[in-house]
């Protein structure tokens, strides 16, 4: 309900961001003096021998940070680069701190986007809430750079490059902290950053901005692993049943829409939302189920042979992955 009044405007229920505007105030103290705590180095910030680079956001909610730490990864392969990925594991709760993930690995240890990332990219992935030990974790493995998954606002760690996604279609919403709006940290912290990635609507955020489009691979069936183009499983299966526990679901099945591919009956849940079997009762056997690839990884153990999720992938401009290329270099080089 938040959300529509955070990105919506729903005029009906006007009445709670006033409601929350002192608890707003009293996390921008909190956050504010936090801030203040680690430039004067009273808090320490910890430096590590690899270079981490942070993909984050200034608010909540899903913006495209996985596509582009996938982007990433697979940039880095190109160059030659030995990449890992640092995660908090939202959602998640491991046998141990920090945790790296393996082949027996679980959403329920790892939360969705790590495993996620582990299973797709095959790099190295660690998870924990101290992001610090989690990179000393992968600086033993051998990796030379490491990516971080979220984590602008953790500043116990120390960062090489910023990166911060934008939604396009979203933006900042209502343009207020939280819990009146959805951002973390205003939009003045985009101006500290190295590269902004709007992701959707190519419209004017920053001056650094660079667009970011996504665009559909492939279909995969979520039990056998089955993969079948866009244009074949479109002109298969006309119609669809979906579920999305994204951060804006209407995103994925807008994307669905675009692919010729009718979504009879639509069902958005939480971003990082634990499934179980009993979510899909109301939506029946006949259509097939479509799901995001984040979706598909909580589901497996329970999954039917019609069950499908769609692969993504992002797109830059040749120009921008040149700069995405320097500053890979620059890390590693200056390391």
């Amino acid at each position: 309900m938040i959300e529509r009044v955070w990105f919506h405007n729903d005029s009906a229920k006007w009445w709670l961001v006033p409601l929350l505007l002192p608890f707003t105030l009293l996390f921008w103290l909190l956050t504010a003096l936090r801030r203040l705590l680690y430039k004067a180095k009273l808090l320490p910030t910890h430096h590590t021998d690899v270079p981490v680079v942070v993909i984050g956001n200034i608010g909540i909610g899903g913006n495209g940070k996985t596509p582009l730490a996938i982007y990433l990864i697979e940039l880095c392969k190109k160059l030659s680069i030995e990449v890992g990925v640092v995660s908090r594991g939202y959602g998640g709760n491991a046998p141990h701190y920090p945790y790296l993930l393996n082949e027996q690995s679980i959403t329920a240890h790892t939360g969705d986007e790590p495993l996620m990332l582990y299973k797709r990219c095959n790099v190295p992935v660690a998870v924990g809430p101290n992001r610090v030990a989690a990179v000393k974790l992968l600086e033993q493995q051998g990796c030379q750079l490491i990516l971080a998954d979220d984590g602008l606002q953790h500043y116990k760690m120390a960062r090489a490059k910023e990166i911060v996604v934008v939604d396009g279609n979203r933006l900042f919403g209502n343009g207020l902290l939280l819990p009146a709006g959805p951002l973390r940290e205003g939009t003045w912290r985009l101006n500290t950053a190295n590269l902004i990635v709007v992701n959707g609507d190519r419209q004017s955020v920053v001056a650094n901005q660079v667009n970011m489009t996504l665009s559909p691979q492939r279909f995969v069936n979520v039990k056998t692993a089955e993969q079948i183009s866009v244009a074949d499983f479109a002109n298969e299966h006309k119609q669809v049943n979906a579920i999305a526990g994204i951060g804006d679901p209407n995103r994925f099945f807008n994307t669905l829409k675009a692919c010729n591919i009718a979504v009879i009956n639509a069902r958005g849940f939480v971003d990082h939302h634990a499934y179980q079997s009993t979510d899909f009762d109301k939506l029946g056997k006949e259509l097939p189920i479509v799901m995001t690839e984040k979706d598909a990884v909580k589901c497996q153990t329970f999954a039917d042979e019609n069950w499908w999720y769609l692969a993504i992938s992002a797109n830059f401009e040749q120009e921008t992955e040149n700069r995405f290329e320097q500053l890979l270099k620059q890390c590693v080089s200056n390391a």
